[in-house]
């Protein structure tokens, strides 16, 4: 986290801002602004979430409510949205949490790959149990991935389609992490599911080198198929989330990876989720306590 900045809202609704979650990372923006926050009252605090600067807030309104309806294992808890027309947010229960962009930063490098193999196969769980309904996540980047204690989430849902409609090219537009859109999808395709499996592979490569687009040879050789496989051009060539699941941890058995919108702590759960080398170097950055 990092304090507010001068252009920071000092209130979001009832809430009172108090940090931001994300730092400046170079280049690498997540979806949305999200801070920490506290109700007037100081009775509760949570993170509540903006849409970036120049992305539609209708748009983003409206993935913020079908986020809000949503309970599928491993996303993001959308629990409150509110907010105007022009400044729409969204607010979930506070939980420790640091992004996947703050992990590389806190490892001075990429994660092992004992580590990208568990965020790979948790956040390929999440995306099998969305796509069963129907929908695609169409918001997966480093900035939208969440480690707890308990393992990864996937935040920022539908910050693609936020960005702009079907048909439009998205290159260039605020509110997306570009390296991480399909082809299909930086030409203005349509959003499917194929495209989420793509900004999979660039999230796993981004976590196994430290960026999202490496040459194939820069990929760790036990990563280096699934990844690959995610990040083909042609949308039927690429994998079905449950198949990575498989791929990436064969030794777990789907649907025991993700543990729900509201998850129960397991005994040494956090030290698998993130392995434990990662766990050593992140748990001293994780929040136990609200400032």
């Amino acid at each position: 986290m990092e304090g507010s900045r001068a252009d920071d809202p000092p209130r979001i609704g009832e809430y009172v801002t108090l940090a931001r979650l994300d730092a400046a990372y170079g280049s690498r923006t997540p979806p949305e602004r999200r801070y920490l926050a506290r109700s007037a009252d100081g009775a509760r605090s949570v993170w509540v979430s903006l849409p970036a600067a120049g992305v539609d807030p209708v748009r983003w309104a409206a993935e913020a409510r079908q986020a809000g309806e949503l309970a599928q294992p491993g996303l993001w808890p959308v629990r409150e949205v509110g907010g105007t027309t022009a400044f729409p947010w969204h607010a979930t229960p506070y939980r420790p949490a640091v992004p996947l962009t703050a992990a590389l930063a806190a490892q001075e490098g990429p994660l092992p790959e004992e580590t990208v193999r568990m965020i790979g196969a948790t956040l390929a769980e999440a995306l099998a149990s969305t796509h069963a309904t129907g929908l695609s996540h169409a918001g997966l980047s480093p900035g939208a991935v969440l480690l707890t204690a308990y393992g990864p989430v996937l935040g920022c849902f539908g910050a693609v389609r936020a960005t702009a409609p079907d048909g439009a090219p998205r290159a260039g537009l605020p509110g997306v992490d570009q390296e991480c859109l399909a082809p299909e999808q930086l030409a203005g395709g349509p959003i499917e599911q194929p495209g989420d499996v793509y900004a999979l592979g660039a999230v796993l490569a981004y976590a196994a080198t430290g960026h999202a687009v490496p040459e194939r040879a820069e990929i760790p050789a036990g990563l280096r198929a699934p990844i690959t496989s995610c990040l083909a051009r042609d949308p039927e060539a690429r994998p079905q989330p449950a198949q990575l699941v498989g791929e990436l941890m064969p030794s777990a058995g789907y649907g025991t990876l993700t543990l729900g919108t509201e998850p129960t702590p397991l005994p040494g759960r956090g030290g698998a989720a993130l392995s434990a080398q990662a766990a050593h170097t992140l748990a001293a950055r994780l929040p136990t306590e609200v400032p």
